[in-house]
């Protein structure tokens, strides 16, 4: 009984860490990477760098962003895609 008594609190401690960490990290993630399955030409995003632009050109694991007032293109993976702009 001592046993149980000492090993349970170390339990709780990992179940309570697995609930509230690693759970919503898993569900960020899958979110993340429906986001980045479902991109396509004329979408606008933001990558991590900062960089807004327009999607001008799409491949398997690269795109090509127009950005700025000269309409700079510029290739980037598109795992560097922080977040898409959804316009109302």
């Amino acid at each position: 009984m001592d046993i149980l008594a000492q090993i349970l609190p170390m339990l709780a401690i990992v179940v309570v860490f697995y609930l509230l960490l690693l759970l919503p990290e898993k569900k960020r993630k899958k979110q993340y990477n429906a986001m980045i399955e479902g991109l396509k030409l004329n979408d606008v995003v933001v990558t991590n760098g900062g960089v807004i632009g327009k999607i001008v050109g799409l491949e398997v694991e690269e795109m090509i962003l127009e950005s700025g007032p000269n309409s700079v293109r510029i290739r980037f993976a598109k795992n560097s895609v922080a977040s898409k702009i959804y316009k109302e």
